[in-house]
């Protein structure tokens, strides 16, 4: 009911392998913050124990951020990973939750150790680093992209799957 009511919301929700536990939501950053004019994928997954258990959050794309880690792109968020409620719902997650984290970054429980300091050392350096970010990979034309190259990326693995399945049946067929 959750999936669907954000599916009725002004969110662009993208279901993944048709199902409703694992999809991906179009999220634009908040107003009068660094992140504004940016877009981001969010990735997010539901367990069988949801609402109970917090859903699991990640930037598809890369964002800059003390709390956000910048290779596998999870959410260090107080709210939804420990201190989650079945009170909550997905709503709150897009309306209150990761704008909160973009307007607020708390640099003292950092998942990016650069960002965290570069923020606490140089906060002009790293405004200008979270700008940088946001011009180079959260631009709407970066969800689009980042989607067709993972569809590539899945067909390359497959040439790959396939091509080195030829060579076992060569080798499984040579003379001992």
């Amino acid at each position: 009911m959750d999936v669907m009511k954000l599916m009725m919301s002004d969110y662009t929700v993208e279901t993944i392998n048709d199902g409703l536990n694992e999809f991906n939501v179009e999220f634009h950053g908040p107003k009068e913050s660094l992140y504004e004019g940016g877009v981001w994928k969010i990735h997010v997954e539901l367990s069988e124990a949801y609402p109970y258990q917090s859903p699991s959050i990640g930037f598809a794309n890369k964002i800059f951020h003390p709390n956000v880690d910048e290779l596998s792109g999870f959410v260090c968020l107080d709210v939804i990973n420990q201190s989650w409620s079945p009170m909550f719902d997905l709503i709150n997650v897009f309306e209150v939750f990761l704008p909160q984290l973009l307007l607020y970054p708390n640099a003292s429980d950092p998942l990016n150790g650069e960002a965290a300091s570069l923020m606490m050392k140089d906060k002009k350096l790293y405004d200008q680093k979270v700008r940088e970010y946001c011009e180079r990979y959260a631009k709407k034309e970066n969800i689009t992209n980042s989607t067709a190259d993972e569809d590539s990326d899945e067909e390359d693995m497959s040439e790959e799957k396939s091509g080195s399945s030829d060579v076992d049946d060569i080798a499984s067929h040579a003379d001992p």
